[in-house]
């Protein structure tokens, strides 16, 4: 996939999301671009990147850092991140002028992965450990690969509404998701306990630091006003409760993992698979299997999961909660959810 038609891509997938300022950017960008504009310039060796690499995302969030930390004026005026409002024709011109006037500090930005800690993938987390409680009555190790900031490791501190009035997780938390699944009821789970938080991240990001907050929020986009909510109420949590994030690739991280006596070990991972090689997925996924033939009953393991997959090989592609647990290995689609999570729907 070329980069003009990867953009296109995410232009489509900014409106489907409900972003019109992102779906509008990047339809610009890519007329710019055709016409040997000034993002010819910034883009300058990118022009092979991978699909999955999110060059687009790097783009955008890249920019919106500059917004967020008052550097660019001119466009915060049209970010609702900033107390802005989008107009498609002169917000476009303020940010035709950001890319002629930062360029080369653009292009440094744009060697950073996106770090796109999505709070809203907490909903199939949560849910997911919910389902895991049904049969496995043990404290939980959380251990997350390509964690960011590790926001997701305090899912159960998070809030979570349903339309018929009940609810989930922490009273009074500053992150709620209201109507946050639908289908399959789910069970209170009272006892469930998590005694270890840990993450891992190739380039993880302190959420404890204003350096920190700005990464995570530059790569929210800026008139998703929920999805800013949430972040920020998560950032909040994370000062509240400990979680360990280690600069880590996935690979490594797994081949440290240990299963303990009398808890369940949960291995958690959400829309990261497609960063990892072919080779390191391959890897990742026989250091799991040869961890689950070690698990008993009394330390077991499980594999819980928010990715882009298939239900069959004729099915498309859709959010998929996917759960495996060993000893027995058995592997249940739990659900699907939108890119960012909310809502889930539970099969």
């Amino acid at each position: 996939m070329d980069l003009v038609e990867a953009f296109q891509r995410q232009a489509v997938a900014c409106e489907q999301l409900g972003s019109e300022l992102y779906a509008d950017l990047l339809r610009q960008v890519v007329d710019d671009y055709e016409r040997g504009g000034v993002s010819t310039r910034v883009l300058a060796g990118h022009e092979e990147d991978s699909g999955p690499s999110a060059l687009a995302l790097r783009l955008l969030g890249s920019v919106h850092r500059l917004v967020l930390a008052r550097e660019a004026p001119e466009l915060a005026a049209f970010y609702p991140s900033t107390g802005g409002e989008w107009d498609p024709v002169l917000g476009w011109e303020a940010f035709e002028q950001v890319l002629q006037s930062r360029g080369p500090e653009l292009a440094i930005l744009l060697t950073q992965p996106p770090q796109t800690n999505e709070v809203g993938r907490s909903t199939a987390l949560y849910g997911g450990l919910l389902r895991l409680a049904e049969t496995v009555d043990l404290p939980i190790r959380l251990l997350e690969i390509g964690a960011s900031g590790g926001l997701n490791l305090r899912a159960d501190h998070f809030h979570y509404a349903l339309a018929d009035g009940t609810s989930f997780g922490r009273p009074g938390s500053p992150v709620v998701f209201a109507d946050a699944w639908s289908g399959r009821p789910l069970r209170p789970a009272p006892g469930l306990r998590i005694a270890e938080r840990i993450g891992s991240d190739i380039n993880p990001v302190n959420p404890l630091t204003s350096e920190g907050a700005l990464t995570l929020t530059s790569y929210v986009w800026p008139d998703m006003t929920a999805r800013l909510a949430r972040l920020r109420g998560a950032l909040e949590v994370a000062r509240e409760v400990p979680a360990d994030v280690r600069r880590e690739d996935a690979v490594s991280f797994l081949r440290n993992v240990e299963l303990s006596e009398g808890h369940v070990t949960v291995i958690w991972h959400s829309v990261m698979w497609q960063y990892l090689s072919a080779a390191d997925k391959a890897t990742a996924d026989g250091l799991l299997e040869d961890l689950g033939a070690r698990a008993t009953a009394s330390s077991p393991l499980a594999r819980l999961c928010l990715e882009p997959m298939r239900r069959d090989a004729d099915a498309p592609h859709e959010f998929l909660v996917a759960l495996q647990v060993w000893p027995t290995g058995e592997r249940r689609i739990l659900g699907r959810a939108e890119p960012h999570g909310v809502p889930a729907v539970w099969f």
